[in-house]
């Protein structure tokens, strides 16, 4: 093995911190390391989070949202865990490919090396073939010179057998790094035995336990508790966990996930984390901004109810981004916006009317296949037909445009080609570029692409320019043989890719808000520049609500 800094982990100033998570899985680390990284980044430091994920996909996009919850898409296309919109949303910095890497995407670069005669006839092993590129992977953001710190979050639970071979990396670099280079963040769990009445600390005793088996040991404890943790019970924490009882941070559930960067402030953890990787010019943390977003937040003068119409309400994490930045709508009107999840499989015809009974505006979410399809259109329908605002995203869109080619343009079977192949009327269609394409990973049209906007149109207007770039992630587009037809009957087709002309928003002009997308307006909504097209929804919404 190489003496100590003799590698290239020597060759980066950037300071490493890796977050671990033990006991159970959901506690939170995505927002731990989210609201560490806003700390570090109100003193003045560059900060980035990078996600580490052991499951054997090579991203997110081919799992069913029941499973991982939604697929966020950054501006270079990669399909990443939902974690990163929480790191851009944070910090207002937009992530990359680089800032999640799979377990999957990991072997098949290896694999691949092998195939091409990279290891010189070398048995390709765990140790050090997969553990070495682990470790490149870790420190490549922090060798581009653009940051100060680099926190990356270790997915799964402590004990996993998936996540092993990180956490044997993370051991490697540490040794590898330069003094006060890296630190250690295990974030654990404090169980609260309701017939005891009391907190119990042996979960983490035990978690802690099996991290020093790997050979890590945590620098800090974040303890996530639904009470207050005595001085003793720190006292107690940091003797069976060999750790100093100021560097044991209390956690406590939260009334919003925006409020955990001033507990996280509170509990001193970045002063912590400054002290030991000695780092050097940090001002006093400016959150002014953040403190100003709370207050409204928490302070709202208005109230509206929004429905969101899709298939996957039944876990939150599938429209998270979409929630989220409603939240940030919400807070930019002084308006705290109720969502109510309606299943598009449920509505029909008959119960449309019931189920969006007393609602200030609908959402028709994105999705795939033609499970809720129907209801979708139903919903649609509704809206349209009783000026309640309206909002599209991607399927939503596209959904706007088929019952818009049923019950105005009178085409009763017209339909999209993913739904229905033998639809006379395909009003949505594959898109070109995507019809030679057989396998499904990675092969959506991904990523940001320009949009022109229609002059003097609502969403030119929402956005105060006619220029955009957003993220996209699909595969079927509005078929613009139809597009004469649908502005000659009222529906403008008011936002273009310059380079394509594909229609990537459609409006209603004479409807108070009848606004649809193809893109994901949800993904680059951040505390800092909520979304226009959320903030006008949630406008129309309220102006809706007053009558």
């Amino acid at each position: 093995m190489p003496d100590r800094n003799s590698t290239s982990a020597a060759a980066t100033t950037a300071k490493f911190i890796f977050v671990t998570g033990g006991v159970t899985s959901s506690l939170g680390k995505g927002i731990i390391s989210a609201s560490l990284a806003k700390l570090l980044q109100a003193r003045g430091f560059r900060v980035t989070i990078q996600k580490f994920d052991p499951y054997i996909n090579i991203d997110p996009g081919t799992l069913n949202p029941y499973e991982h919850g939604e697929c966020y898409v950054t501006d270079d296309g990669a399909e990443t865990d939902l974690d990163l919109g929480h790191y851009e949303r944070f910090l207002n910095v937009p992530t990359s490919q680089a800032n999640n890497v799979t377990t999957g995407r990991i072997y098949d670069h290896v694999i691949t090396k092998e195939r091409e005669g990279a290891y010189l006839g070398k048995t390709v092993q765990v140790v050090p073939h997969i553990t070495d590129e682990i470790k490149r992977r870790m420190l490549l953001l922090g060798q581009t010179g653009q940051f100060d710190v680099v926190i990356t979050e270790i997915g799964g639970s402590i004990g996993d057998i998936e996540s092993l071979p990180f956490v044997e990396s993370v051991r490697q670099l540490r040794w590898e790094l330069p003094e006060n280079s890296s630190l250690v963040i295990h974030l654990t769990l404090l169980p609260y035995l309701k017939a005891a009445g009391e907190l119990k600390t042996k979960p983490t005793q035990h978690s802690v336990r099996d991290l020093r088996s790997a050979g890590l040991q945590p620098d800090i404890l974040v303890c996530r508790s639904e009470y207050p943790i005595p001085a003793e019970m720190r006292r107690k924490i940091a003797l069976f966990c060999n750790v100093n009882i100021n560097s044991v941070i209390e956690s406590l559930d939260a009334d919003s996930i925006y409020s955990v960067p001033l507990l996280m402030l509170k509990e001193h953890l970045d002063e912590r984390v400054i002290k030991k990787l000695k780092l050097q010019g940090g001002a006093h943390p400016d959150l002014e901004a953040w403190k100003d977003f709370l207050g409204r937040l928490k302070n709202p003068t208005e109230e509206v109810t929004i429905a969101l119409v899709g298939k996957y309400v039944e876990l939150p994490d599938a429209y998270k981004s979409i929630n989220e930045a409603f939240v940030h709508a919400g807070a930019q009107n002084e308006c705290k916006v109720t969502v109510r999840s309606i299943q598009s499989d449920h509505l029909n015809a008959d119960n449309v009317a019931q189920l969006l009974h007393g609602v200030d505006g609908v959402l028709v979410a994105p999705g795939f296949g033609e499970r809720g399809f129907e209801g979708k259109i139903q919903a649609v329908k509704y809206v349209r037909e009783n000026d309640i605002p309206f909002f599209g995203i991607c399927l939503g869109m596209q959904v706007a445009v088929v019952e818009f080619a049923r019950n105005v343009l009178g085409l009763p079977e017209a339909s999209s080609t993913e739904m229905n192949a033998q639809t006379p009327d395909p009003v949505i269609a594959m898109m070109e570029e995507q019809k030679s394409i057989t396998q499904k990973g990675g092969t959506m049209r991904l990523g940001a692409y320009d949009c022109e906007l229609r002059k003097g149109s609502k969403a030119a207007k929402a956005y105060g320019r006619n220029h955009i770039s957003e993220r996209h992630r699909h595969r079927y587009e509005f078929n613009n043989e139809y597009l004469q037809r649908y502005e000659e009957a009222g529906m403008l087709a008011s936002g273009r890719n310059p380079e394509t002309g594909l229609v990537e928003v459609v409006e209603l002009p004479n409807h108070p808000w009848f606004v649809a997308g193809q893109f994901h307006p949800e993904l680059k909504s951040t505390v800092q520049n909520p979304h226009p097209l959320f903030v006008r929804f949630v406008r129309a919404a309220i102006q809706f609500r007053k009558g």
